[in-house]
């Protein structure tokens, strides 16, 4: 990869390593390809006079086992600065476990690292390995864990070289004014962002090449990644097919996943171990059912029904064509022109999930009966102070929100602001503000 991409997590280590001052280690954990190794090794380059990474994946083997046997620490950081031709330098320095769920001993050893206090300790691990990489050791207390997240809107502007767009569209929506003459580009911009999604790969593919084919080839390569990944925990497949899946549930308009339709009845254990290693792998986002609408909604999550997004929308919209052996520019021209004669709502709503999630928001959902067979749905459901924020997500420009009204006045006591997102520009509909999907992050 060529390019190195500004990201918002930077801030949060800057912040763990003033405030912390070695008394504590930090796992960065994601999914693979998101970019884990590359933005800890900048952070490290910016911010320690000295550093070393220890790649777990390539690590040789007498420098693995150095973390068998801790009653020598002097020896240890001996042998490091040897074999990576490095001065370490007391409280000046970091050293980065990368892929530590490839050897759980050196995670384990973080406790009398931490402990001895010389330098600081940076950890980067994919979760869909760890917890299995991890069962006979003792997690350490000394560990916090933070998140990185597929690149957001912001981060792909960004990236792209923009830096003023989406500060401009945040007091847009402070005002409470339509974008006017730039929303058509802006709806246009957001579009390419959901086809090349955030994985960096993906980015800079795009930047290297402004070729969406290409483009689509590495989103392939790192949806195979997951799927072997998949393969590797759970070798009947039925992890791979609920992933693979994900697209088609969504696109039924269900008010659920339904699991034992993709890979049959499975015991209780057994669908919650499948469902956990989706979750834990960080590839994907559940949407839960709440029971009861109101703050604290965590409390009344029903574990049961869920719903379930891809954390990456440019690899949803690959997934959705993975029956083909590519995708080519057509389909891609007519999704940026929002030409494609299908109805892409589903493909929205996976975007606003992506968005609301990078924002640091649980995702619930709620549904109850209109009559005997058809159901209202609200699709997110957003905490704000003491207040419940339901949002419905329009895939076109229509105003209707006949589902969002109607939760409303039953649930009027509970309910702050109301918000319909579609593609057409800033409108206040009497008590429903009705906002571009790219405002979405505001919220």
């Amino acid at each position: 990869m060529n390019n190195i991409f500004k990201r918002k997590l930077y801030s949060k280590l800057l912040k763990w390593k003033n405030d912390s001052q070695g008394r504590t280690a930090i796992l960065v954990e994601g999914a693979r390809r998101v970019g884990k190794s590359t933005f800890v090794e900048e952070f490290a380059k910016k911010e320690y006079e000295t550093y070393i990474l220890i790649d777990f994946n390539r690590a040789p083997l007498h420098i693995r086992n150095l973390f068998d046997d801790l009653t020598d620490l002097n020896r240890i950081f001996l042998m490091l600065q040897q074999q990576y031709q490095v001065v370490l330098k007391p409280r000046k320095s970091l050293i980065v476990f990368d892929e530590v769920q490839n050897y759980p001993s050196a995670r384990q050893a973080i406790k009398y690292l931490v402990a001895d206090g010389r330098f600081d300790y940076i950890e980067t691990g994919s979760l869909i390995s760890i917890k299995k990489n991890t069962k006979d050791i003792t997690i350490p207390s000394e560990e916090e864990r933070v998140t990185l997240y597929p690149m957001d809107y912001e981060e792909f502007r960004w990236a792209l070289g923009d830096t003023v767009s989406v500060d401009l569209l945040r007091q847009f929506y402070n005002n409470r004014s339509p974008v006017g003459a730039a929303h058509r580009k802006t709806i246009g911009d957001l579009r390419l962002y959901m086809l090349v999604g955030g994985m960096p790969q993906a980015v800079d593919t795009y930047l290297t090449t402004n070729n969406l084919s290409i483009v689509d080839q590495t989103k392939r390569g790192i949806l195979r990644l997951y799927l072997d990944d998949f393969q590797k925990i759970d070798a009947s497949g039925n992890a791979e097919r609920l992933f693979v899946n994900i697209p088609a549930q969504l696109s039924a308009n269900a008010n659920r996943y339904v699991a034992s339709a993709v890979i049959g009845e499975k015991t209780e254990n057994k669908m919650g171990e499948l469902l956990q290693a989706l979750e834990q792998s960080k590839t994907v986002l559940f949407s839960h059912h709440c029971t009861d609408p109101n703050v604290g909604m965590s409390l009344n999550k029903d574990l049961l029904r869920y719903k379930i997004y891809l954390a990456d929308t440019g690899l949803f919209v690959s997934l959705c064509f993975l029956d083909k052996d590519y995708t080519d520019n057509i389909i891609y021209n007519k999704l940026l022109n929002d030409k494609l004669e299908a109805n892409l709502g589903y493909v929205y709503e996976n975007l606003v999930a992506q968005m609301l999630a990078s924002s640091g928001n649980g995702l619930f959902y709620y549904t109850f009966p209109k009559d005997e067979k058809h159901n209202y749905e609200v699709d997110f459901l957003l905490s704000r102070g003491n207040k419940v924020v339901p949002v419905e997500v329009k895939s076109s420009g229509y105003r209707t929100h006949r589902s969002l009204d109607v939760f409303c006045e039953k649930y009027s006591s509970r309910i702050g602001n109301r918000y319909l997102l579609y593609t057409k520009d800033y409108f206040q509909d009497s008590q429903t503000t009705c906002l571009p999907v790219y405002m979405t992050p505001f919220i």
